[in-house]
């Protein structure tokens, strides 16, 4: 496994993967169900993050974690201004309940103490079964270990949550969708001690 942190150049192949690896997910295709609208979204997300020079890949774009760093904001606050236009123009009538779960997501987000955010993990269809998603999670956690920093997620999908603990996160809580449908597991990682 080449992992390697991603720079603007890999914005397109970071998409193709996330939007692939979201393609079945319950929180996101409750939320953009069409997969160009939900490219669109994560496109627009992994743009902002790219910033921080904490989006991680592998080569050949097979996994993607897309981090924010402590104490950093996950969109610039123009970027913030262009959400609710943006989910108009993707979500239409539905714009509403989509910005509804993402106060939810923000509501739940704990304000300390500074840790990394892991605001996006994703392996390519293609490429599951191979542990690379989890082992490029496991190297970026070996990272934050370092520093001695904690880590926080939201799993959207509960068939993940159990690989997430193997690797030291603990549900802290959940929120659902606006009708219920859907719940997403809040979880945290207190730094690994050598």
């Amino acid at each position: 496994m080449n992992a390697r942190v991603a720079n603007d150049e890999d914005l397109d192949g970071l998409t193709a993967t996330l939007t692939a690896a979201f393609g079945e997910d319950p929180l996101w295709t409750w939320a953009l169900p069409d997969p160009e609208k939900l490219r669109i979204w994560w496109r627009f997300l992994i743009r902002s993050a790219l910033r921080y020079q904490c989006t991680w890949t592998l080569d050949d774009y097979a996994a993607v974690a897309v981090w924010i760093p402590p104490g950093s904001a996950e969109l610039t606050e123009d970027e913030e201004d262009q959400v609710e236009p943006l989910l108009r123009d993707l979500a239409g009538p539905r714009a509403g309940e989509i910005v509804e779960l993402l106060d939810r997501f923000d509501a739940t987000h704990p304000d300390g103490p500074p840790h990394y955010y892991l605001s996006l993990l994703g392996v390519h269809p293609e490429r599951r079964g191979q542990g690379l998603g989890m082992g490029l999670l496991a190297e970026n956690l070996s990272s934050t270990d370092a520093k001695g920093a904690p880590a926080y997620l939201e799993s959207s999908n509960s068939a993940n949550d159990a690989r997430y603990e193997r690797l030291g996160f603990s549900r802290v809580g959940s929120f659902t969708t606006p009708d219920d449908a859907v719940t997403v597991a809040t979880m945290w990682r207190d730094p690994a001690r050598s």
